[in-house]
């Protein structure tokens, strides 16, 4: 599979990374999950300590014992959480910051993170803290580098003008293309953006709307109405697909920027892991093919944190 360095890293992640978020809490099918990954040429591995308490994390570093120098890995940091007690709080201080790494370290199995990243942030945070934390980390060698995952204009310029981030986890689809008003900021200070979400809660795959979930058929997708996704993909179908995947065209759509490194896709299962990576080298798209996407789609912006 190919791979693309990540901002100024020496990180070279594979275009399709694994969101482990969704792998489940059965640990022997979420092993099978992870090791076609791997399989696949999936290097790229993507949790969060909030994911199920940590457990996620323990998962994954028991699967990659023996492996661990074969994978980039990266997990995420800020909300203070205690097993057992329902919820969580925002915390980006730099006591937190360096107790949550040794506690995701542990879990890992590892030594070392790849790529930490602050779990969300605000303008009202104190950032400069937060950046003195994850530099600190960088120095002790507990991570090799660090990245923020957030959606909010005005936080992402803040890290890009203060930190030495190289990277940020957006959400970012053919029906999500507001990241894009980032990406010539982005591109001039060599920032990569790992994308999240690129199948749409899957209305850009092949998937019949009968079997959309309530809330697509009833309010929609952002701003496009029912209606609206069911003509776009109908356009689709008859303009474009000429039988390919509609989930290959979604997937090569985000890797079309040089900006986004890598695209991560939640799996459940290795079937899942599979259809993924095999509809992204079964499909290429033109340049006239991509003007036409973005002539049918919307180019919104986000309307709060400016």
């Amino acid at each position: 599979m190919n791979k693309r360095q990540l901002g100024k890293s020496d990180l070279y992640v594979s275009e399709i990374g694994l969101g482990c978020m969704s792998i489940g809490t059965d640990v022997r099918e979420a092993q099978k999950t992870i090791e076609a990954a791997l399989d696949s040429g999936i290097n790229y591995l993507d949790t969060a300590d909030l994911y199920n308490e940590g457990f996620n994390e323990e998962i994954i570093g028991n699967v990659l014992k023996g492996k661990r120098h074969d994978v980039i890995l990266a997990t995420k940091a800020g909300n203070r959480f205690e097993k057992g007690k329902d919820g969580w709080t925002w915390d980006p201080s730099k006591k937190h910051i360096q107790t949550a790494v040794k506690d995701s370290l542990k879990r890992l199995q590892t030594d070392y993170i790849d790529l930490y990243q602050l779990h969300g942030g605000t303008t009202e945070d104190n950032i400069d803290e937060t950046i003195e934390a994850f530099e600190e980390l960088k120095q002790e060698g507990l991570i090799r580098y660090y990245g923020i995952s957030s959606i909010r204009p005005n936080v992402i310029r803040e890290y890009v003008k203060r930190s030495s981030i190289i990277s940020i986890m957006m959400q970012y689809s053919l029906l999500d293309r507001r990241p894009e008003e980032l990406f010539p900021l982005l591109e001039e200070h060599q920032v990569s953006i790992v994308a999240r979400g690129p199948v749409a809660k899957g209305i850009l795959t092949d998937r019949p709307f009968s079997q959309m979930s309530d809330s697509i058929q009833l309010k929609g997708y952002l701003t496009y109405s029912y209606e609206e996704l069911q003509s776009l993909r109908s356009a689709f179908e008859k303009e474009l697909l000429q039988g390919r995947p509609m989930q290959a065209v979604a997937l090569q759509y985000c890797l079309s920027s040089p900006v986004v490194a890598s695209v991560v896709a939640g799996a459940s299962s290795p079937a899942q892991v599979r259809d993924n990576v095999k509809a992204l080298e079964t499909v290429n798209l033109t340049s006239a093919e991509l003007d036409w996407m973005k002539a049918q789609t919307k180019m919104d912006l986000y309307e709060q944190h400016r």
